[in-house]
């Protein structure tokens, strides 16, 4: 399920840039409404929210097809990503461990010390806090910039 979730995110994210670019277009085109500003932070603000679902939904896909490939095929033991992550490491490797909240797929060795299959976790689950952070602080702009207009 979350597989699906994921590969919908990423099929989706090319009709957000398309939305974005043509916002960005319409706020630089000369004929726009008297209260822009307001509109702009408001629909800048529910799009970095938007962001922020459709990387963590590909993050969360990204796990979920990680602990698949582990869990089936004659090939699975130990887990791909682990496998290809740490080569040298293979003869090493115990088990792994995902985490869904935060993503992450991490592999364990057979000592017990644990290293992350894959940088991209870490820079997804940033890019999740750093959208929905924005999001959450144009939206609070937005209110406010809303209550200081004169009536």
């Amino acid at each position: 399920m979350l597989m699906l979730l994921g590969a919908g995110a990423l099929l989706a994210t090319p009709l957000w840039v398309i939305a974005v670019v043509v916002k960005a277009l319409s706020v630089a085109l000369p004929g726009r409404r008297p209260d822009w500003g307001v509109r702009l932070l408001r629909w800048a603000a529910v799009m970095l929210a938007a962001a922020a679902v459709m990387l963590l939904l590909m993050a969360l896909g990204a796990v979920e097809l990680s602990v698949n490939q582990a869990g089936s095929g004659a090939g699975s033991s130990p887990a791909p990503a682990c496998r290809e992550a740490a080569p040298h490491l293979v003869a090493h490797l115990a088990t792994h461990h995902a985490s869904y909240l935060p993503p992450a797929f991490d592999c364990v060795l057979d000592d017990g010390t644990t290293f992350a299959s894959s940088g991209v976790y870490l820079w997804l689950n940033g890019l999740v806090v750093a959208c929905a952070t924005a999001s959450v602080l144009l939206g609070v702009a937005a209110r406010y910039t809303n209550r200081l207009r004169p009536a």
